[in-house]
């Protein structure tokens, strides 16, 4: 006699539709009786379909509020569904980027089907904050859009979910757990060791004996310090293990490196705002590279000496321009690159200059997936502080801080010096985002509407602030169709694209969990011959453009915020 199936009736509960990255609410809606249960139920039925009897799965999360009590619930419910194997993070813990390295890897010579991830990303955690529950497919990256609508289709329609109610799992100790469940047979959940199969997955990809060089001064003659700010976050015990253990790092220089469920009371975004602390204590010129991280563990904020600030399209196009100085990209074909809409240019310049490929797609890392897969791109990156590689499929903040700690090593440079001879080589792409947070929804809306009304007339049109003029070349609202699969997506974020090549671009985020969040986006390109402007102060540089973009859209009268929550 194995464990019993119970059948439970159900409601559908409004909104639960996933955004870029999953479904994520505020903490007291997943508590809501059956909410949880229902769309774990619709993942294992839309997300895996007919693979869905003796499938494999990967769970875990970044530790946050309601992690253990959801780890519980899609253990009872998978047993449920016929599930063979949970591969479970101790304890339930994961970052993202490890859980997509857990999936691609395979488990015990057989291939992973799938994972749950349990994040809100960078959104604050605890009782009142906020959770999320995501899926990603058999190739490791978060499911495209006709899994996430089929998901939240089921949503709409569910009655009734399983679950393996008397099944009891302790999942804070490693080890393997078989249990006997009827109508299915054997069900397994290996609970694996969190942190050292991406430890060892890193060290195949860079050349950790030369970084340790690096940081020990035997390559330079003296220290190269680093500051890291986990930010009470996924990534603490792995950059703990990296940095110390492999790499010869003082551990007194990483920072809130204990994750905790409400990440110390703290907004785990790594932005200039909300990683004050680094960015005050990089100030003093004591450190050498500085580098925050998010909740999740898949973002990245990277700053030089005296809190040089490092914009994510720079990154990239840095990490870009630099790629052989990474072991795993000597030892592969790099094919192109590739970036969201909303990032800067700056790697399109690289890519030109190598006479590789590179796409502009939609904000979300799954539009990145199917690029990979097709061995099209092998860099890709968002201005949300979001860099990775085709080593798994989806972004990384702990591989983007080695990949500049090998550059580094290789270059035996600053990071200021390396940033600004990338400008002086290719022009400098300048470039700001303002972020208004929980607005109210309609308000929001309305402002996107009365924006995009106005298209049809922008172009051709001379905007003018601060005695500057710019002339409109194109107004759209993005789409993109997919050059793998043929897919498009539409009404991705609105642009005003200038005849010098500068941009605003307009976007409501899919990534919070309650209002709306406005991002506003700026840049302009500075060419490389432009010496006096080349190494002004961004807002200087970006101020005429910054005016503009609040005027036509009348921010403050839509939203009644006169300044944003954050500034990029």
């Amino acid at each position: 006699m194995g464990i019993p199936v119970v059948e439970v009736p159900t409601k559908p509960f409004a909104g639960q539709k996933p955004g870029t990255s999953g479904l994520r609410k505020r903490v007291p809606e997943f508590q809501q009786k059956h909410y949880t249960e229902n769309f774990v139920q619709c993942i294992l039925d839309a997300g895996l379909g007919s693979k869905k009897r003796g499938s494999q799965l990967v769970v875990g999360g970044d530790g946050r509020f309601l992690t253990m009590e959801a780890v519980n619930v899609i253990i009872k419910i998978a047993a449920a569904n016929g599930v063979s194997r949970l591969i479970v993070g101790q304890n339930g813990f994961l970052s993202t980027p490890a859980l997509s390295h857990l999936i691609r890897k395979g488990h015990e010579g057989k291939p992973v089907d799938g994972g749950v991830i349990l994040t809100a990303s960078h959104n604050p955690g605890g009782p009142k904050g906020d959770f999320g529950i995501k899926f990603n497919c058999d190739n490791g990256g978060p499911a495209p859009d006709h899994v996430t609508d089929a998901i939240y289709t089921a949503t709409t329609k569910i009655d009734k979910y399983f679950s393996a109610e008397e099944l009891s799992c302790d999942f804070t100790v490693p080890g393997r757990n078989e249990y006997e469940v009827d109508k299915y047979g054997k069900f397994v959940v290996d609970v694996i060791d969190s942190v050292n199969d991406y430890v060892n997955f890193m060290s195949t990809i860079f050349d950790f004996a030369k970084i340790k060089r690096l940081l020990t001064g035997e390559l330079t003659g003296r220290k190269f310090r680093v500051l890291v700010d986990s930010m009470h976050g996924a990534t603490g015990p792995y950059v703990s293990t990296l940095l110390v253990d492999h790499l010869g790092a003082d551990s007194n220089d990483l920072l809130r490196t204990v994750p905790k469920p409400d990440f110390g009371g703290g907004h785990p975004d790594p932005n200039l705002t909300y990683a004050k602390t680094l960015v005050d204590k990089m100030k003093g010129g004591d450190y050498d590279l500085g580098a925050a991280f998010d909740g999740d563990g898949d973002r990245n904020m990277i700053l030089g000496k005296e809190s040089f600030f490092v914009t994510p399209s720079d990154s990239l196009a840095v990490i870009a321009d630099n790629v052989d100085a990474i072991p795993y990209f000597r030892s592969k074909k790099v094919t192109g690159f590739a970036r969201s809409m909303p990032t800067a240019g700056a790697v399109d310049l690289v890519a030109k200059a190598k006479g590789l490929e590179v796409f502009e797609t939609p904000t979300g890392w799954k539009y990145f997936g199917n690029l990979m897969d097709a061995q099209r791109i092998a860099l890709c990156g968002e201005e949300s502080f979001g860099t990775g590689s085709d080593h798994i499929r989806e972004k990384d903040g702990v591989w983007a801080f080695l990949a500049w700690l090998q550059i580094l090593a290789e270059r035996r440079e600053s990071v200021p010096q390396i940033v600004q001879a990338h400008w002086k080589k290719y022009g400098r792409n300048v470039f700001t985002r303002y972020d208004y947070e929980n607005v109210d929804a309609a308000g929001a809306n309305l402002l996107m509407t009365f924006l995009e009304a106005q298209f049809p007339a922008f172009v051709g049109r001379q905007l003018s602030a601060n005695g500057v003029t710019y002339k409109v070349a194109v107004a759209d609202n993005f789409q993109y169709k997919d050059p793998i699969d043929g897919s498009v997506a539409t009404k991705q974020g609105l642009r005003l694209v200038f005849e010098d090549g500068s941009r605003l671009v307009f976007r409501l985020s899919g990534t919070g969990s309650a209002g709306a969040t406005i991002r506003l986006y700026v840049d302009s390109y500075i060419p490389a011959d432009d010496a006096q402007r080349l190494c002004a102060p961004a807002q200087d540089l970006l101020k005429p453009l910054v005016l503009i973009a609040l005027d036509l859209c009348k921010m403050e009268q839509f939203t009644n915020r006169t300044a944003p929550t954050v500034i990029t």
